[in-house]
This record gives C-alpha cells, sequence and structure tokens, in this order.
C-alpha cells in the first residue's frame, strides 16, 4: 500500500540534503571516526549524505539501507566520485551481513524509524553481534517538540528538469504513551500543470527517554556509555530539542 523510499522521497532528499549538507554531523563522525583501523558501517546509509564524505576522507565505509532507490542514488554518486564500497540492502535491525566492524554509525535519528521497543532492543543486540571486541556504536537521537495531533505542512521543490515535486506531510497518529508519532507522506511530481509521478509514505518516528535509551544500551552489554549534545564531544545535554549523540562500546575480548 505505501512505498518505503521510493523514487520520488530519494529524489526530494537528494534535492533538500545534497552532498555535502551537513547538520554538524558529517564534521562531528569524521572526527570521531578519524583514527578508526578497520571497517565501519553505517546503518540507515540512504543515499550517502554520510557515508561518502567519511570514504572520501580515507575511512573504510559500509552501508546499509532498506531502500533500493536510496542505495541505486548512493551507488550512483559513489560511482561517479570514483569510489568503492559495499552496499547492502536490508533491514536495519535485522541485516544479515558476515563482516564485522570496528564502528557502527546511525547519524540524524534514522534509529528512531524502528518501530517497536522489541524490535529497537533487537536491533541493538543485532548490531552489538556484528562489532569486533572494543568496536563502538554511535547513535543520534532526538525527542519531537511538536506533538499537534492534526499537523499538517506542505512543501516543495523545483527540479533541473523543470518539474515541481510537492510532499504533504499529514499527522495521523501522536502517541504520547507509547512514544510514537506516525505521518503519511504524499509526494507528487508536476510538469506543465500535469501530474506525472505519486508516491504515499507512511512514516512512524519513535522517541526515547534521555536515561531510558542508556538503560537499554547497558541491557545489551554495552559499555562506557556517553552523551554529547549537538554534535559538540561531551557537551552536556540541557535541553529536551537537542540533538543527542550515544556512543558505547562492545566489551573487549577477556571482559
Amino acid at each position: 500500500m505505501y512505498s518505503l523510499y521510493g523514487e520520488l522521497c530519494t529524489e526530494v532528499y537528494d534535492l533538500s540534503k545534497p552532498l555535502g549538507f551537513s547538520f554538524g554531523d558529517v564534521e562531528y563522525y569524521l572526527e570521531r571516526l578519524k583514527d578508526v583501523q578497520g571497517k565501519v558501517l553505517e546503518v540507515g546509509c540512504g543515499s550517502g549524505r554520510v557515508l561518502i564524505p567519511l570514504l572520501q576522507a580515507g575511512i573504510d565505509m559500509e552501508g546499509v539501507d532498506n531502500s533500493t532507490a536510496m542505495l541505486d542514488s548512493c551507488r550512483r554518486r559513489v560511482e561517479e566520485l570514483g569510489l568503492t564500497t559495499k552496499l547492502y540492502e536490508d533491514e536495519m535491525h535485522n541485516f544479515a551481513l558476515t563482516g564485522s566492524y570496528e564502528a557502527i554509525i546511525i547519524p540524524a535519528g534514522s534509529f528512531q524509524l524502528i518501530e517497536g521497543r522489541e524490535q529497537a532492543a533487537s536491533a541493538l543486540r543485532h548490531f552489538y553481534s556484528h562489532l569486533r571486541p572494543g568496536g563502538r556504536l554511535i547513535v543520534d537521537l532526538f525527542i519531537p517538540t511538536n506533538f499537534d495531533a492534526n499537523h499538517t505542512s506542505t512543501r516543495s521543490w523545483e527540479t533541473s528538469d523543470n518539474e515541481v515535486i510537492v510532499l504533504e506531510d499529514r499527522r495521523t497518529e501522536c502517541n504520547l504513551l507509547d512514544q510514537r508519532i506516525v505521518s503519511i507522506l504524499k509526494y507528487e511530481k508536476w510538469k506543465e500543470g500535469v501530474l506525472v509521478q505519486t508516491e504515499l509514505q507512511r512514516f512512524p518516528l519513535s522517541w526515547y527517554g534521555y536515561h531510558e535509551f542508556e538503560l537499554m544500551l547497558e541491557k545489551q552489554g554495552y559499555e562506557e556509555i556517553t552523551k554529547s549534545a549537538d554534535y559538540t564531544w561531551l557537551n552536556k545535554p540541557v535541553k529536551a530539542d537537542q540533538m543527542i549523540t550515544f556512543e558505547a562500546r562492545k566489551a573487549p575480548i577477556g571482559r
């Protein structure tokens, strides 16, 4: 019934967040991973907004995403830049990869697309199993501040082919008890007043309390947990609307 980060969604993402766009996360991850010697996996890598700059900096990056369209865009960009990487199409909470990684990163709140606490806990356990001993998990999380159950917004973008893509964002669920917001995103592409393509996407977003997520990490065996606000290392979070980056390690061998 609904598309899953399809062609129009990917086109909008690439128009609104082209390569070089950063919330401050690209620079932050470059700094945090600069000394990593082994492979790094970006979970929910999309079209490569974060992955490609890290790859250009010499970090051995791989990516996993469940969107064919997003991965196609990422592959195309990687090839155009003369880079090489491995990209896998799979679910972020239960991907089937044989390798292990020095670090796993999930920037920009992508972890919050996982629905349900059980599946989120399973994902953290899954990441742990793919980390090498002593490896790091780095995850960005935020808490929504708009809880209007009737929220609706419309945005538009012009393409290089003189087309217009219109995005309508209509909220259908705001569940404070379960800490989940669900929206329906309707993408429409118009050319010379004629509708030429449309997509409908269900967009769920969960959020986690500041202490809750730390406890979730501890339960799965992670150690040395730190929190940093707004992409400044060890900057203590003080407001609910800040982006919070959690970093945690898998226990080294012998522990």
